[in-house]
């Protein structure tokens, strides 16, 4: 009797399909930029409440540049100026910088400070708000903080079961940002079969950012033998996108801060390497990773095109006004080109 054959490879000849969009969003680039700009304008240190991005380099870098990370407000010296990380507060934590007389800058994603003003304008109507999003995420957190009394997180498919309400005919849904998109689309799903007049936020919550990369992350996955994500672990978005790889067919994906975190295991009979990154993520650790795997004779790169991604926003107003007071002119705009910012004012 003879053997099985063996599966035949998707390809028989070494090559890394790198996914586009990838790596920094616009929320991210304005976050990170808003430190970077606070600490030429103010001098070292300056404090940021929690991480200002979900990504070990970026943070690291900062630091070394003066930056000082803490958890909580009233670890910042009275009078000292404190940042507001990309994924947002709640009130009391302004209340709490207030009463120490601290300088605050607010770096909340725009697309996060959306979530928050529909939150508090839909419990101003007084509808009870399932907000979908893991448990103790910083946005969660800051989202849920909103309107307290009004939200109750939705931890994903599996914990609409514990949902309750006060009145069925008065409910809607906001998510966190950063989710995968087809697992909450099944929340909702579960969510309206246990409450038929469930309504929907008045525009997409989960970020284009997320979901392009995602898109991007479904086109290559079938073909991919691995997928190496470049991103950290307590990014919500990062890990996401080794799950939709694995949902969408690759075969094995990892989750990696830099390319020395690469293991040669990972390798044995893989002939199409994927590779993406994080909307947290700097482009020089994707080229590290492509550098690494052009070693291990993975040279071939095609580029999957998802998106085309323009979307800029300017810095934080106070960031803008202290830059104006000092040279007499409005600062350069982030990274790209100046005429295509978009004011966080103008979103809400």
């Amino acid at each position: 009797m003879s053997e099985p054959a063996a599966p035949t490879p998707r390809t028989s000849t070494k090559r890394v399909l790198l996914a586009a969009p990838r790596g920094y969003c616009a929320g991210v680039d304005r976050a990170v930029i808003t430190v970077e700009k606070a600490l030429e304008l103010y001098g070292a240190p300056v404090y940021v409440r929690k991480e200002i991005v979900h990504n070990k380099h970026v943070v690291t870098t900062l630091q070394k540049r003066g930056a000082i990370f803490v958890d909580e407000t009233d670890e910042v010296p009275e009078g000292a100026t404190v940042i507001f990380s990309a994924h947002g507060v709640a009130p009391v934590v302004h209340e709490e910088a207030r009463a120490r007389s601290l300088k605050t800058i607010d770096a909340t994603c725009p697309l996060v400070t959306k979530v928050h003003r529909e939150a508090v304008r839909f419990a101003d109507d007084d509808f009870d708000i399932l907000l979908i999003g893991h448990e103790g995420h910083e946005e969660v957190v800051g989202t849920a903080g909103e309107a307290p009394e009004h939200i109750t997180i939705v931890d994903g498919p599996d914990d609409v079961v514990n949902v309750e309400v006060r009145d069925p005919d008065k409910v809607v849904w906001l998510s966190q940002t950063t989710l995968s998109v087809d697992e909450t689309m099944e929340t909702v799903r579960r969510l309206r079969e246990k409450f038929p007049r469930l309504q929907d936020p008045p525009s997409d919550d989960i970020c284009y950012a997320t979901q392009n990369r995602q898109v991007a992350v479904k086109q290559m996955a079938a073909d991919c033998d691995l997928m190496i994500v470049v991103g950290s672990r307590n990014s919500s978005n990062s890990v996401r996108l080794v799950e939709v790889a694995l949902d969408h067919g690759a075969s094995a994906g990892h989750l990696v801060d830099y390319a020395d975190e690469i293991e040669d295991s990972w390798f044995e009979g893989v002939f199409t390497v994927g590779v993406t990154s994080g909307a947290s993520v700097p482009e020089v650790l994707v080229r590290d990773v492509l550098a690494d795997l052009a070693e291990r004779g993975y040279a071939d790169v095609d580029t999957v095109v998802a998106a085309e991604e323009s979307l800029l926003f300017a810095l934080p107003h106070e960031l803008r006004r202290d830059l104006k007071a000092r040279s007499g002119a409005e600062p350069e705009q982030l990274r790209h080109d100046p005429a295509a910012a978009v004011d966080a004012e103008s979103l809400h």
